[in-house]
């Protein structure tokens, strides 16, 4: 297997001119290397490059022949699948650009991306997705027809992605250069990608993302060396997140095969039967791998819980060894080979047993949590990003990271930090603006190319990022001290094994409340263990022992807060937040503005 460099491709200042160049040199590269493998009845289908890259090529005649131009914009409503990943190459081999739609999205919020992105065509996951243009398919009218991947057309405004690529074979037969000549027309700053935020109040904003913006997170990610062809990638993240969608450009110059499964609940299996070597996720993954782990060792009791116990708190000496590059004194070099041998290997096969790292974005991850991973011989390489930086700026090297930080910036990234904390980043891979929303883009982006994130940090002095919050987050109490609720969430989670989430409030008020939202799978377990296997969700949240569980951990948080930071009183939430009920974005982030509107009337009982 090959890795592509910018003699190459076609490429101007050392960077390729888009991703559909980048795409169509390593099919010319690595024909048949293995590209992607899916699951398929019951088990793994395998596809080589050059069968990628035949069916790229009929999709992309096919929205050729549908009257897609190049920039003209394609929606994508579907979960995280190969097939998804066929469209978004066919989109962008095109010339045109992908719109990103989660299949979580309500039929309102989808017909306005839709219709605000002005996608002509839209590629739906099954006829729930098609229902939801139909339903207002009276304010789409630029859309001039609906491919469906599961399912059947109307033969008329519904096709099949069958029906698509026959489209394709039919013009390829009369033009078989066409996609060819498309791709030769793109260059680095035309449109490849709008997708967009999911925010937390109002309409979503629709960012920008150039081919530049892909192509350069790609070619820096892979000149720090992380990666190689021989690697392979678990990806399940929702391809239509910035964060996914970079797991599609790197194996373009990279070269390494992905096994790909959107299907969160079968991560942890998927892992140990793929077996692979490197896989990116949201904090929440591994905070829920975390506390299992340490759930099923409180179950196990006895000797096992003792040896393990040791085991953990051998592996954290050496993690802190590593860390701060000193050599493991020959006692605790032995003490952690056996612990090794005993613990530590068998968590790593959970995993696949090939791991050689993580990687954590979207959301801060504890630092605990993170020495844990590192600590049973897991590293976890946090990285800082947002989608309109194409989701990468900043990450831990395995060579160079620390714990709490989000490493340091990628080569060719600016990174400043105005008067108030706000991080501002500069680099070719930022957007080039919201869609026609030029006010915001001028709140964001400044006159000298400098993009204000929102987010507070501060750079140590060798140039790791730390991040504090978001800006917005950020809140004062009464008694004028600023409160950071996500680092505070972040550590009660590291400590907790049963809850998801936790929303820390006390906006000008004389001290902090908290709303927790229990893991369900967590709590159940726990409630079966102690005599409440009977009761439902909602009446274990609300059982005066659970209370009391939570109240002790609680208790714990508040002994490494300030003063001004204590959670003095709390409220269990008696449903788990998800996706679906919109308490969370599709990255497993809580939308906290959502969450306080909505338990408003619980957060003034606890100032009663």
């Amino acid at each position: 297997m090959a890795r592509l460099s910018t003699a190459d491709n076609a490429a101007i200042g050392g960077q390729a001119l888009s991703v559909a160049h980048l795409f169509r040199d390593r099919v010319a590269a690595t024909p048949h290397a293995e590209a992607f493998r899916f699951p398929d009845n019951g088990g793994w289908t395998s596809v080589t490059w050059q069968q990628v890259g035949d069916r790229v090529r009929f999709i992309a005649a096919g929205l050729i022949s549908l009257g897609i131009a190049p920039e003209d914009r394609v929606a994508l409503a579907s979960s995280t699948r190969y097939d998804w990943v066929l469209v978004d190459f066919a989109v962008l081999c095109a010339g045109a650009a992908t719109t990103t739609v989660y299949p979580t999205t309500n039929a309102r919020d989808v017909a306005f991306i839709v219709a605000n992105s002005g996608s002509r065509v839209v590629v739906a996951e099954d006829q729930t997705q098609v229902d939801k243009l139909l339903e207002h398919r009276a304010d789409l009218p630029d859309v001039r027809k609906v491919v469906i991947i599961d399912g059947d057309g109307d033969g008329d405004f519904v096709i099949t992605l069958d029906e698509l690529e026959a489209l394709g074979r039919e013009l390829l037969v009369t033009s078989p250069d066409a996609i060819e000549q498309r791709v030769n027309a793109i260059r680095p700053d035309h449109l490849a990608s709008i997708i967009y935020t999911s925010g937390t109040t109002g309409r979503p904003k629709g960012v920008r993302l150039p081919h530049r913006a892909w192509t350069y997170t790609a070619v820096a990610i892979d000149d720090l060396g992380l990666l190689s062809a021989d690697d392979l990638n678990f990806l399940w993240l929702p391809l239509a997140h910035a964060f996914g969608k970079v797991m599609l450009a790197l194996p373009l110059i990279v070269g390494f095969p992905t096994a790909i499964d959107g299907r969160v609940g079968r991560i942890v299996d998927n892992l140990a039967a793929v077996r692979p070597t490197f896989m990116a996720a949201a904090p929440r993954i591994f905070e829920k791998a975390h506390a299992r782990i340490q759930n099923m060792i409180v179950d196990e009791g006895g000797i096992k819980k003792r040896i393990f116990d040791w085991a953990i708190g051998v592996g954290i000496h050496a993690s802190k060894a590593r860390e701060e590059r000193r050599s493991l004194s020959p006692m605790l070099a032995v003490q952690h080979a056996l612990a090794d041998r005993l613990v530590f290997s068998t968590i790593r096969q959970r995993f696949g047993g090939r791991l050689r790292f993580f990687v954590s974005a979207a959301a801060p991850l504890n630092h605990d949590i993170a020495q844990w991973f590192d600590a049973v011989g897991i590293i976890v390489l946090e990285g800082y990003g947002l989608t309109e930086t194409a989701a990468a700026s900043f990450i831990n090297r395995p060579n160079a990271y620390r714990f709490g930080t989000v490493g340091l910036p990628f080569p060719g990234t600016e990174v400043g930090i105005a008067e108030d904390g706000e991080i501002l980043l500069r680099s070719p891979g930022v957007m080039t603006g919201y869609h026609d929303l030029p006010d915001a883009t001028a709140e964001a982006l400044d006159a000298d190319g400098w993009f204000h994130t929102g987010d507070i940090g501060a750079l140590d002095d060798d140039g790791f990022l730390r991040i504090t919050d978001r800006k917005k987050d950020l809140f004062k109490t009464s008694q004028g001290k600023y409160v950071a609720p996500s680092a505070v969430a972040a550590a009660f989670k590291a400590i907790c094994p049963y809850t998801s989430e936790m929303i820390v409030y006390g906006e000008e008020r004389p001290y902090c409340v908290a709303l927790v939202s229990l893991d369900a799978e967590a709590i159940t377990d726990w409630a079966a263990r102690n005599g409440l296997g009977d009761l439902s969700f909602a009446d274990i949240a609300r059982h005066d022992a659970t209370r009391e569980l939570i109240a002790g951990y609680i208790d714990t948080l508040n002994e490494q807060l300030n003063r001004w930071e204590q959670i003095k009183r709390f409220a269990i939430l008696d449903r788990e937040l998800s996706i679906a009920a919109g308490d969370l974005t599709p990255s497993l982030k809580a939308k906290r503005n959502v969450i306080v509107k909505n338990s408003a009337d619980v957060i003034a009982r606890l100032y009663d």
